[in-house]
């Protein structure tokens, strides 16, 4: 599947069904490829797709991610293959471990998640002929994911990552795969209010295990990640300034390898209006 250039990363959860039409219809006018979208306490993944598959006629559809925690990997097979044959296979379903603290909270009991992520792909791919080829791809950041989404399905989805680690991601990626890296962005030159904004949206990341140590990996310090996130922490994980400014910070991704990125307009609560400006600005990318 050809996944494009330019994507479009969304928290549906946020959105009503007609909110999130008006998204949709947005972003093909706009000429975006896809429209990924996260599973938490919102849509279910799977029934989230068939709505935005019904309400769309060219854009890719990706969970970003479905949480392999969430359903069985029979029902994530079917759900896989029927929706690519009900939609013109314009449907990618991205699988995660998830979070120990979201997991639990479900009543299971988290795993390790390179091998529990292994061991779920066996299960969904199973002896199908040309599984190997399904839209299926990983939520990975640490080098041995990577490997594992590279080897078994269409490539990589990060989140809250740095060119320099897309770059490193890209280093893994054999030909013939992708590396679809999500970027959060805010035009704005006010650097109390783009910051301010920024925390908002890095809090629920802020208290995940599985993204502290990403960060640390990183080179960010633990008093870093403490109180909101230190300036430096917040101005790499959401782009700020001018457009043309946001614009080179996400061609940064392009430049150490990224085959797709999926922006992430942020604004504040219900401000569509901003969103969708931000969305017009970033189109020709």
């Amino acid at each position: 599947m050809k996944l494009g250039r330019l994507g479009v990363w969304n928290p549906n959860d946020r959105l009503t069904p007609p909110e999130l039409a008006r998204l949709l219809a947005t972003a093909e006018d706009l000429g975006y490829s896809a429209l990924w979208y996260p599973e938490a306490v919102g849509y279910e993944a799977l029934s989230s797709a068939s709505f935005m598959l019904a309400h769309s006629k060219t854009l890719r559809i990706g969970s970003s991610i479905a949480s392999i925690y969430a359903r069985d990997a029979f029902t994530a097979r079917r759900g896989l293959l029927g929706l690519n044959q009900m939609y013109d296979n314009r449907f990618i379903l991205g699988l995660g471990v998830s979070h120990a603290p979201m997991v639990e909270a479900r009543g299971h009991g988290y795993d390790r998640p390179v091998p529990a992520m292994r061991a779920y792909l066996d299960r969904l791919q199973g002896n199908e002929d040309g599984a190997d080829h399904w839209p299926v791809m990983l939520a990975a950041l640490g080098p041995v994911m990577l490997k594992l989404a590279y080897a078994r399905s269409m490539g990589a989805l990060p989140v809250n990552a740095t060119p320099e680690h897309t770059s490193c991601a890209a280093a893994l990626m054999p030909a013939g795969k992708h590396l679809a890296v999500a970027q959060k962005f805010l035009i704005e030159t006010d650097a109390t209010r783009a910051r301010a904004i920024g925390r908002a949206e890095l809090a629920m990341y802020l208290a995940m295990p599985n993204y502290i140590n990403h960060w640390l990996r990183l080179g960010f310090t633990p008093d870093e990640l403490q109180n909101g996130g230190s300036d430096r922490l917040v101005d790499a994980m959401i782009n700020w300034g001018t457009a043309e400014q946001v614009k080179q910070q996400i061609r940064a991704h392009f430049e150490a390898g990224a085959t797709h990125v999926c922006i992430r307009p942020v604004h504040s609560n219900g401000d569509f209006a901003a969103r969708d400006a931000m969305l017009r600005t970033m189109a020709d990318l």
